[in-house]
């Protein structure tokens, strides 16, 4: 491998940047990212190699107009026709997937918009994961929240009249452990309705421990299904096992977990080929666990350190438009999420055709909110992961989704006890 993945090198000690000129260098110096580590549990593997084998059968390019056509012809959308719809043959019907997508979604959810914001509560990282800002090579101010300062900025983001929020931590077991992380949950119960989670890939029985601890969902990126690009950009850390990452939804569904959601980055391989693996993976967990609530997501590369160095794949906003109708062509009930990596334009507007989920108030940075809200800096903040693009509040978010003739929803479920 060429030397291309260089992240702020004059900040390392002599030893940590031979090690990591090493695992950059040396693939062999690298540990088998199809091979579990020990402790990892291995579950039925039909899943993965079902999307892994179509994954790799998928050719875009072998796709025509009239196979596009057809597609839009039939009452309920197939494995093929979703191929279709992904290939570049799609891009002239992107007026006439747009439309059949609003049908489905009005269909199923009606003019509804969910809202919900992230909460970072830690960015301490052990992985090497080239394009990430968290990623244990990168020289930023890293920061663990401590129970009084996670529930401040709880108290701080519930003034504002969120009643879901989503936690996130760098992927650190040693620094933000499983009691750790369900202990913030728990806090996260006293004033949210909905809570998810989007940590590194647990057991089946943590999974099980933090759905206890009150979590309602859990988010897992597989960043690219292709197994050989993974292997390129995840150099080191428990994230580098390709296949322990692609089954975290299907255990944490079986450790209790009410909804998964799942995506690939967009940009870091083939798009379109990753878009397809990401929906059939969604598609068959579906069928698999009929009772799970499954939502699908669409970001793309952001800017980083050194980003024009990966060799990032563009994806360009009518490309992202058309996976996102083919996503919901292919997967009528499924939430799809837009994140705040995208422009205002651009979410307010596929929120009218086919999403159904938008974050508001965003930070990805540490300790923040207070800042973020009310202009009074924290007294401790760490490093954001990466710039997002649309910066609305939940009032400026609710306005502008009422403007446009939606019915923005704090939650949309409910416990019975």
């Amino acid at each position: 491998m060429e030397n291309d993945f260089l992240v702020d090198s004059e900040h390392l000690s002599p030893a940590a940047l031979e090690k990591k000129h090493r695992l950059e260098n040396d693939p062999s110096s690298r540990i088998d990212h199809m091979k579990y580590l020990e402790g990892m549990d291995q579950i039925d593997p039909s899943l993965r190699l079902r999307v892994m084998k179509e994954m790799a059968e998928y050719d875009p390019s072998e796709y025509t107009v009239r196979d596009v056509q057809r597609a839009l012809e039939q009452e309920t959308c197939s494995v093929e026709d979703l191929k279709a719809l992904l290939s570049p043959a799609a891009e002239p019907f992107l007026e006439q997937m747009a439309r059949r997508a609003n049908r489905v979604t009005s269909r199923h959810f009606g003019n509804s918009v969910n809202i919900f914001t992230p909460l970072y509560i830690a960015n301490y990282c052990e992985n090497y994961c080239v394009y990430c800002g968290f990623n244990c090579y990168n020289h930023i101010r890293r920061l663990k929240l401590d129970s009084e300062q996670i529930e401040h900025e709880m108290k701080v983001i519930a003034d504002t009249g969120i009643e879901e929020i989503l936690l996130l931590t760098g992927e650190s077991p040693v620094k933000s452990d499983v009691k750790y992380i369900g202990e913030a949950c728990k806090l996260a119960k006293k004033y949210f309705r909905n809570v998810g989670i989007e940590i590194y890939p647990v057991n089946v029985d943590d999974y099980r421990y933090l759905h206890e601890c009150g979590v309602d969902y859990v988010t897992v990126f597989q960043e690219t299904y292709d197994s050989d690009r993974y292997e390129q950009l995840h150099l080191a850390g428990n994230k580098r096992i390709w296949p322990y990452r692609f089954e975290a939804q299907e255990r944490a569904l079986m450790g209790g977990m009410r909804g998964v959601g799942m995506s690939a980055l967009l940009g870091l391989s083939d798009f379109r080929k990753d878009a397809f693996a990401t929906a059939l993976h969604a598609c068959l967990l579906q069928r698999k666990y009929p009772h799970a609530d499954i939502s699908i997501s669409c970001p793309r590369l952001r800017p980083i350190v050194n980003n024009d160095k990966i060799n990032p794949k563009d994806v360009h906003e009518t490309q992202l438009c058309q996976i996102l109708c083919a996503y919901r062509i292919f997967l009528p009930f499924a939430q799809i999420v837009v994140s705040s990596r995208e422009s205002r334009s651009f979410r307010d507007g596929i929120t009218r055709i086919a999403a159904t989920k938008v974050s508001a108030g965003v930070s990805t940075g540490i300790g923040d909110h207070e800042e973020k809200y009310t202009g009074k800096k924290g007294e401790a903040e760490g490093d954001e992961q990466f710039d997002i693009d649309d910066d609305r509040s939940l009032e400026e978010m609710y306005r502008d989704q009422e403007a446009a003739g939606l019915q923005p929803v704090m939650n949309d479920y409910v416990y019975v006890q």
